[in-house]
């Protein structure tokens, strides 16, 4: 009687600790297959699709990225006007025409444009064309530590196709660089005015090319493969194999700090790939912030 007791007893606390789920150390997530949710900038013509952050299901894990989400207006459209205090924010137009209001001024916006959006600074999204419009949104949280200036008077809007590619000291030149937004104690990006963002950047692999594996003990990344396909490398296998996964457009990565990250293009004559890429520095201490 007394074996069967602690039998059970074993039983049930065992089937307690399965019930325990475990932080992921990265994420993926194929954009296309993902719901519209409800967020604050969401209207009957603006539609917010969460990626990783504010409306996805582990959003909990991330300590900087409070959001990383394809808004789409529709023509004629326009979303909600939101100011967040403490929030730095990236808009990459994907695809289409329109504006963004920035406080009391408008701007156009065009395919591949890509603008800063410092806390503190009404803004909106509104597409005044007859075709859909489809924009790559990235928050970041600020913490309280640091302090905040005014806002600039007028946002700067750079279009991918004035920045040059380059290669960056240390990495393979198999790969180049589109180094787009960047700290305000940097000079190298085409916008360096963010505070936790450390880089904003496009990766564009030649054949068999490769970033080789690395990790950030202090910053969150973020991958979303544009076009091409290849292998995504997230964490690590057994006795420190690096892990390999297929990747393809549309699959988007996010990756906590230490998490091995990397990836390999196919090794096939003519072979593309594309990847935005975004990082961003974590407090050192949760209990400063």
């Amino acid at each position: 009687m007394v074996r069967i007791l602690i039998l059970l007893l074993l039983t049930g606390a065992y089937a307690g600790a399965q019930e325990r789920t475990v932080d992921a150390t990265w994420l993926h997530r194929s954009v296309p297959n993902l719901p519209e949710k409800e967020s604050d900038v969401s209207s009957a013509t603006c539609h917010y699709k969460p990626i990783f952050g504010a409306g996805d299901q582990n959003s909990a894990i991330m300590r900087s990225v409070s959001r990383f989400a394809e808004v789409t207006v529709d023509a004629g459209g326009n979303c909600r006007e939101v100011l967040r205090e403490r929030e730095e924010e990236i808009d990459f137009v994907l695809q289409g025409s329109g504006t963004l209001q920035y406080s009391d001024q408008t701007h156009p916006l065009r395919t591949n444009d890509f603008t800063y959006l410092a806390p503190g600074v009404k803004h909106a999204i509104s597409n005044n064309s007859s075709s859909a419009l489809r924009v790559l949104v990235m928050g970041f949280n600020v913490p309280q530590r640091i302090n905040v200036s005014t806002p600039p008077a007028s946002p700067k809007i750079v279009n991918l196709e004035e920045v040059k590619e380059e290669p960056v000291q240390g990495h393979p030149t198999s790969v180049l660089y589109k180094l787009l937004v960047g700290p305000q104690s940097a000079k190298r990006d085409a916008i360096d005015d963010a505070y936790v963002i450390t880089s904003f950047f496009l990766m564009d692999f030649a054949p068999g090319g490769t970033n080789f594996p690395h990790h950030h003990e202090t910053a969150e990344e973020i991958y979303l493969v544009i076009d091409g396909e290849g292998d995504i490398v997230a964490g690590s296998g057994m006795d420190g194999i690096e892990a390999r996964f297929p990747a393809k457009a549309g699959d988007a990565y996010y990756f906590r700090p230490n998490c091995t990250v990397g990836f390999y293009n196919r090794n096939k004559p003519g072979a593309q790939a594309h990847i935005l890429a975004v990082r961003s520095r974590i407090p050192l201490n949760d209990g400063e912030d």
